[in-house]
């Protein structure tokens, strides 16, 4: 190699000049004192040019990936401040404005994990003042479709006396024509005691568009339920949305949709389902 050449090129021309410059009557002692210094010189430099030789060579990837601690890993977070937080058409803060959020942890695999949370209104649905979901999945594309299947835990932690938690099990297929997605999915909480001994069934249609050379998109929605989840006399509703949103300012955006569901509420009562416009301002990390 060139640098290792040049290194011992110097070394050899040093170590000459330093011996003839020696006195001609130098005794044997010095003369073999000055060759093992040079010895020791020349040692030095050939070992430094191997190091910078060895630097010059190339790091295998996996050790590149180990020391850079690349996991496959990726966070995200989302924060959310809403006029009045709507489950499936269902109002659960009596009408009030709700703070939202949460942190999901995905892998390169498909795999994710996260956890999302909700301030409610603690006199009128009766779960307490907060909502906590916990859950987890596998999303992907499969042939060109995007697919996610998994399953959540709704909870709530400060509820009062009674069974209030449930279980969900989850999927989704969706597809993208041009500029719009559509996104049709069913969703399944076996019998649990929070429902009643009962089960609950949800199927739902999603529907979105950018508007090309615009911050604006729009969407819908339409959801059907059988089952515990609702507040109908035969235990079946239909729910439904539509709405606008922009990016305002990186990644805050804004949105309203108008948002309702089917319902027999009894005079007098809170309507958890009466229509109602509800405004959004978010932010996604």
């Amino acid at each position: 190699m060139l640098t290792s050449i040049r290194g011992l090129t110097a070394a050899t021309l040093s170590t000459g000049l330093l011996l003839s410059a020696a006195p001609v009557l130098a005794n044997e002692t010095e003369a073999e004192t000055l060759v093992s210094e040079e010895i020791e010189v020349l040692d030095l430099e050939l070992a430094a040019e191997a190091d910078i030789d060895r630097a010059g060579e190339p790091i295998e990837t996996e050790s590149v990936n180990y020391a850079a601690g690349e996991s496959g890993l990726e966070f995200s977070g989302n924060v959310a401040l809403v006029s009045e937080y709507r489950f499936r058409g269902v109002d659960l803060s009596g009408g009030d404005i709700a703070v939202q959020g949460g942190v999901d942890i995905g892998h390169s695999s498909g795999i994710y994990i996260g956890t999302w949370g909700s301030s409610l209104d603690e006199d009128t649905v009766g779960f307490g003042h907060t909502e906590l979901d916990i859950y987890g999945g596998w999303s992907g594309d499969i042939g060109g479709v995007s697919a996610d299947v998994g399953v959540i835990a709704y909870l709530y932690p400060n509820a009062g006396p009674g069974d209030f938690d449930y279980v969900e099990f989850y999927g989704s297929l969706g597809f993208a024509f041009g500029p719009a997605e559509m996104t049709v999915g069913v969703a399944y909480a076996p019998d649990q005691d929070s429902l009643g001994s009962t089960d609950n069934f949800y199927v739902y249609t999603d529907v979105g568009i950018g508007i090309p050379d615009t911050p604006l998109s729009l969407s819908g929605h339409l959801g059907y339920t059988d089952g515990f989840l609702t507040f109908t006399n035969d235990s079946k509703a239909f729910d439904w949305s539509i709405g606008v949103e922009a990016e305002v300012a990186g990644p805050v955006s804004v949105g309203v949709a108008y948002v309702g569901a089917e319902g027999d509420i009894p005079v007098g009562s809170y309507d958890f389902v009466d229509d109602a416009i509800v405004f959004t301002i978010g932010a996604s990390i």
